[in-house]
């Protein structure tokens, strides 16, 4: 399970492929979607998780091919993601339903009904406009994530249902323009009717686990938020028309299913001696960690986000980023780039207790994989050193560093990370 998971999260190979549009496109639809989030303590949400499969890349070139030649669009599959652009007929289904199954702001826009087309008029006339482009007071002057000024309300609402589409970002703020300006071929493409797409999104996520279990089913692509009924109908059709099947997992009383076309690659995949070959850091929001009870059972890593978690209550670190070293997480590294020293900073490494014990891959291997993850960060992120400060367990510091210091070695830093092509 494990291993095919892997192979179609593209982590079988980290930082080996290149980042071609061919290997972009190959990548995000079989993952199905690269999240995107505004926290910038090392890079962006989607440049490491892009970073992670490709090693480093051009970001200008990266921003061409999503907002200059479309490959990718964005729109809401687990959360906000990248999207790739032939799933589009799917997701259009979202957008028109959306209309009457939305995600907030019922009350106020109601209330508001002229909002809406001002909005959307203004974009029209003046092309695309970001949210500072209006400059409505938030309602009773209250501050607060939820407290949106009303004209953000609107934009958030013009893009969901599909009258809009993300343009372009400047400084990472999202610029609207409508739909049918930015992406009028694909509008083009019919699309699916509403019982299709639970189908479609079942298969979806099905094909980028490799196999799954209900409770995994719901918890990757978690948008649109269908009902257990809904659900569970889809896969009773899919099992019935032998598309998906049941398969049996030693040790496991849970149910899980693959889709049919899958059981010779879980075969295939099973037999491997190892997962991946390679190492490379993962961000928090990396696809593969969507669901993280399921990395658990998978990987036998419990790991938590701990950005949002008070500083006296964090286990491991504020931005902490799992490492991935020939099939295993094998440890993880609370991170920082410091960007006017352009260090790249391992604050905490916390290394597994079963690694230190002795387990494979070893601990030689894991320390070597890590420096040589860690330089591969420092380049794409700009930085002309990597400091490692505390590790557990403290016995493992002397060989982290001696691996890091090999590691800048044996891979001198490039001037600029090469193109995407």
């Amino acid at each position: 399970m494990a291993a095919l998971f892997l192979e179609r999260q593209h982590l079988d190979r980290p930082r080996r492929r290149r980042l071609t549009v061919q290997s972009l496109t190959r990548f995000v639809e079989d993952a199905g979607g690269i999240q995107l989030d505004s926290i910038n303590v090392v890079d962006r949400a989607h440049h490491l998780t892009l970073w992670s499969r490709f090693g480093p890349f051009r970001r200008t070139t990266l921003d061409e091919l999503i907002y200059g030649r479309r490959v990718l669009f964005e729109y809401w599959a687990h959360v906000a993601c990248l999207v790739p652009i032939s799933h589009f007929p799917a997701w259009r289904r979202v957008m028109l339903d959306y209309r009457h199954r939305h995600k907030g702001w019922t009350t106020f826009l109601r209330k508001n009904p002229t909002l809406l087309r001002t909005v959307e008029a203004a974009i029209r006339d003046r092309g695309p406009l970001g949210n500072a482009d209006f400059q409505h007071a938030r309602p009773g002057g209250r501050r607060g994530w939820w407290d949106w000024k009303p004209a953000t309300h609107a934009l958030d609402f013009l893009w969901m249902s599909g009258r809009t589409t993300i343009h372009s970002r400047l400084h990472f703020q999202k610029r609207f323009d409508l739909l049918d300006r930015v992406l009028p071929t694909a509008l083009a493409a019919p699309v699916l009717a509403a019982p299709a797409f639970r189908r479609w999104h079942l298969e979806r996520s099905l094909h980028a686990m490799g196999a799954a279990t209900e409770t995994d089913l719901r918890m990757y692509l978690t948008f649109p938020r269908a009902n257990t009924t809904e659900r569970r109908t889809a896969l009773r059709e899919m099992l019935a028309t032998g598309e998906v099947v049941e398969v049996a997992v030693a040790g496991d009383r849970a149910r899980w299913y693959a889709l049919a076309r899958d059981l010779a690659p879980l075969a295939a995949a099973g037999r491997r001696d190892t997962g991946s070959q390679g190492s490379t850091l993962l961000s928090p929001f990396d696809s593969l960690l969507w669901h993280r009870e399921r990395v658990q059972r998978l990987f036998g890593f419990d790991y938590r986000i701990e950005v949002y978690v008070p500083g006296p209550q964090r286990k491991f670190g504020y931005y902490v980023l799992p490492l991935l070293v020939d099939g295993q997480l094998v440890g993880r590294a609370d991170t920082k780039l410091h960007r006017h020293d352009r260090r790249l900073e391992l604050k905490h490494v916390h290394l597994e207790p079963w690694l230190v014990a002795g387990k494979a891959p070893g601990l030689s291997r894991a320390l070597r994989g890590l420096a040589e993850a860690a330089w591969s960060l420092a380049n794409f992120t700009g930085a002309g050193g990597v400091g490692v400060g505390r590790v557990t367990p403290a016995s493992a510091r002397p060989g982290l560093r001696k691996a890091l210091e090999q590691a800048a070695g044996d891979q001198p830093l490039p001037t600029s990370p090469r193109p995407v092509e």
